[in-house]
């Protein structure tokens, strides 16, 4: 393609197709695989692959006696609708070609490891862990059988290790219940149940004297360093000397997040924020580190005023008259400037647009859609405080704050100016026709809008959305609450 002869305009679609169906993870997955088993029928294996469901959940839960990681791996279990697996289930669910096969060995409890992984691979490939995905819990127990695992090519996507003193946990299985019925766990402090049927057959755990906690204690913290070496690339430690709804919730945050991708990204970020949030200088920052087009639509539209194009020239008698510019003049312009070649190829930040629901809609219809939403949400009143006592230096060109950084000198203190839109009444206007819009616009960008406390000093505010930038976005498990 020859730049030098006309205006190159890439279509945004090329980027747009291959990011939203994951064509390189995709391919990345897939050399991954052969190179994993090595099939003998390599088309054929791939063919089978493609039909999985490659995004389902495979979990690992670590936890020392008493942590509640069964409890916990329930609750992960039923929030995802991954098929939760431990021992006792595995060796249930195996056919009885394969109990008879092991029967001496379950009976004196003498599995190896390699037993142990050709009986977790028959399940894992069973229809409901493929179109699920699974949770196994406490599971391998020791570092040859993790070893064991990865040499089978059984990865996880995410370990989870709760963590707690041995002294807590001492103190917590005190308290611990079981429900003969059904096997539901209960707490005497933590979790004792409303009904009073329940809580009569409750009886204390078998081996669950403070004794036998301590061996089992001790056995855990024997094995699982080196079980972790194995799974240190995803591993996530929480520490349970804290309610569980907060643990559970830190466990699905984790679970929810994918790995980080290796594929070129090119970035599509908008900043939406209320007048003073500090979206230009974030814009700015964000282009600046990452190479980035930062793309300001009062700046468009100034420029093709003063160039008088066509677009400029329509638009200049609202401008003049600082009256709304109509989408229908202002699309054309941005919609051209994001279909440059540096757009394209390098990425974009775009600030200032869109405004409502409709611009937002009008956007994405137009093949622009953004792979990050940030809101940067600021109290009305810390709005007030930026924009109403900022001032400029008509002299030098220098910015002032009368609060965080005031003028060195009286003599420049009594030159400056202020910008006749930062007046207290026209504030409280922009802040009141912002909220009334953007709360439509955080419904239509529900999953990938992710909001920043902009109300922080700008580098604090710069981290969370560069962190926003670098990690993928959760997945949402609503739909399976």
């Amino acid at each position: 393609m020859d730049q030098t002869t006309k205006p190159l305009l890439i279509p945004p679609q090329f980027s747009l197709y291959a990011e939203k169906h994951e064509i390189f993870e995709l391919y990345q997955r897939m050399l991954s695989q052969l190179i994993i088993h090595k099939p003998d029928e390599p088309l054929q294996f791939l063919i089978d692959f493609l039909r999985k469901d490659v995004n389902s959940p495979a979990i690992l839960v670590f936890g020392p006696p008493a942590s509640g990681k069964k409890t916990l791996s329930q609750l992960l279990s039923k929030k995802t609708d991954a098929v939760l697996l431990n021992q006792n289930s595995l060796i249930e669910s195996l056919p009885n070609n394969m109990k008879n096969e092991f029967a001496e060995k379950i009976k004196n409890m003498s599995l190896q490891p390699n037993d142990w992984v050709k009986i977790i691979k028959h399940r894992i490939e069973d229809y409901d862990c493929v179109r699920k995905g699974w949770i196994l819990e406490s599971f391998p127990e020791t570092r040859p059988q993790a070893l064991a695992l990865l040499s089978n090519g059984i990865f996880p996507k995410h370990t989870v290790v709760l963590t707690g003193e041995d002294s807590m946990l001492i103190e917590r299985a005190a308290g611990k219940r079981v429900d003969p019925k059904n096997g539901d766990i209960y707490h005497t402090t933590f979790d004792w149940p409303s009904e009073s049927t329940i809580q009569n057959r409750l009886v204390v755990p078998e081996k669950y004297t403070e004794e036998d906690l301590f061996q089992r204690l001790i056995n855990y913290n024997r094995h699982i360093e080196g079980i972790l070496e194995c799974f240190k690339a995803t591993i996530k430690k929480i520490n349970v000397d804290q309610p569980k709804g907060d643990v559970f919730n830190q466990i699905l945050d984790y679970v929810s997040r994918p790995a980080r991708s290796q594929a070129p990204i090119t970035p599509r970020i908008l900043l939406i924020g209320p007048y003073g949030s500090g979206r230009r200088t974030q814009a700015s920052a964000l282009a600046k580190k990452y190479d980035i087009v930062n793309v300001s639509i009062s700046n468009l539209i100034k420029e093709a005023v003063a160039n008088e194009t066509v677009l400029g020239l329509a638009i200049k008698p609202h401008f003049h008259r600082r009256s709304p510019i109509p989408d229908s003049l202002v699309v054309p312009l941005l919609v051209e400037r994001l279909g440059k070649l540096d757009c394209v190829s390098r990425g974009w930040v775009l600030h200032g647009f869109p405004r409502n629901r409709d611009q937002a809609e009008t956007l994405e219809r137009n093949g622009f859609t953004p792979n990050r939403v940030f809101f940067m949400d600021i109290p009305p009143d810390s709005i007030m405080e930026r924009v109403t006592l900022r001032y400029l230096d008509p002299i030098t060109g220098e910015r002032y704050h009368m609060l965080f950084n005031p003028p060195p000198t009286q003599e420049i203190r009594d030159r400056l100016t202020q910008k006749a839109n930062d007046t207290e009444a026209n504030i409280r206007t922009r802040i009141n026709v912002f909220y009334n819009n953007v709360r439509h616009m955080i419904d239509y960008y529900e999953y990938t809008g992710i909001h920043v406390n902009a109300d922080q000093d700008p580098n604090t505010v710069f981290e969370s959305i560069e962190s926003g930038i670098v990690n993928p976005i959760p997945k949402s498990y609503d739909e399976t609450s």
